[in-house]
């Protein structure tokens, strides 16, 4: 079978892979489509993401959709020939954040292709891919696969908006406008966001945020647009830049959140620090997600205008063009391989 593997910075390889066979508790799906991330496109141009970074091959991918094949020993879930979307964690269940109700920061989870841990957790971009069954969700009525592939990353979105608290009836400021950006516009909205501004450098990046429902667009790089807010109740920084989180620190009122959801590169970053101090800014973190999935699923189901978020989808024999594409984003928000021809 054809899988897509990152053995370092720019050397990313379509290879044969064995076909994997399901375990005690596991399922096999056959993947139809896998969704290229901010990661992968991390660990494709920078050997790493964040402070995780390459020490072995590694098939990257965790935003897969397919059918499902089989079952492996005592192992159960949606009828084989089931279309379903793969939840890419598998937190351990005992640590003090699992324990908690917080098992998106579980201290020893492992999620499909990522270099967190070693030796890394192989991904989903692959013909076949091997999951435990509790991680397979049956897709809801009239969702189809191409549109379910956004579950992952609006799953990302629903739980950086559940991070920032209410944000029914108030104004939310979302700095960056890629593929994970415009799922929290999405979210926000979602969430009864009475207001959504969004701020980006590039004006093709944000006509997909209003797409997903912005009702205001800031180009980022003039001071002058006159779409800048005076002040906004909830600041959510997508962009993953230093700049981004100023500009949320900014324009949040003051007792306001700002979300940090962005991952920031690798090593320390500057920010307005004396601002969290003086105008008592709740400062959080948001990072993936847990129950959020079945959610997403839900929400992709009711709302077809999500479709116009996937710019492309490419054939898995052309991984390194759907990796350049996604990488552009003057020609694309949501890149999607297709591994329909793969054996």
């Amino acid at each position: 079978m054809l899988g897509c593997v990152i053995h370092g910075q720019g050397d990313l390889r379509v290879a044969e892979l064995p076909v994997p066979e399901p375990g005690p508790g596991q399922a096999l799906v056959a993947v139809r489509y896998g969704g290229v991330c901010g990661s992968d496109l991390h660990y494709w141009r920078h050997g790493g993401v964040g402070d995780f970074r390459l020490r072995e091959p590694m098939v990257l991918g965790h935003e897969v959709v397919g059918t499902v094949v089989e079952y492996g020993a005592g192992a159960s879930g949606p009828a084989p020939g089931t279309a379903v979307a793969v939840h890419p964690a598998t937190p351990c269940g005992v640590c003090p954040e699992c324990s908690d109700g917080r098992r998106n920061i579980c201290r020893d989870t492992r999620y499909l292709g990522s270099a967190a841990r070693f030796p890394h957790v192989q991904g989903g971009f692959a013909a076949r891919v091997v999951v435990p069954c509790e991680q397979v969700r049956a897709l809801p009525e009239g969702l189809e696969l191409r549109r379910a592939a956004l579950a992952e990353p609006l799953s990302v979105a629903l739980h950086a908006v559940r991070r920032a608290g209410e944000v029914a009836g108030r104004h939310v400021l979302v700095t960056g406008a890629g593929p994970i950006g415009c799922l929290v516009v999405a979210a926000a909205k979602a969430a009864g966001a009475s207001r959504v501004t969004v701020t980006d450098l590039l004006p093709e990046a944000l006509e997909y945020a209003r797409v997903a429902g912005a009702g205001t667009l800031v180009r980022a790089d003039d001071p002058d647009d006159p779409g800048w807010p005076s002040e906004v109740d909830v600041a959510v920084e997508a962009s993953g830049v230093a700049a981004g989180l100023d500009t949320c620190l900014r324009r949040v009122r003051r007792g306001g959140v700002v979300v940090q959801l962005g991952m920031l590169p690798a090593g320390q970053s500057a920010f307005a620090g004396n601002l969290v101090v003086s105008r008592e800014i709740e400062l959080r973190g948001a990072f993936r997600f847990d129950a959020e999935f079945d959610q997403a699923l839900e929400l992709l189901a009711g709302e077809v205008a999500f479709d116009g978020l996937v710019s492309a989808v490419v054939p898995v024999g052309d991984a390194e063009s759907a990796f350049a594409l996604a990488a552009d984003r003057s020609r694309s928000c949501k890149v999607l391989l297709d591994f329909a021809v793969a054996p």
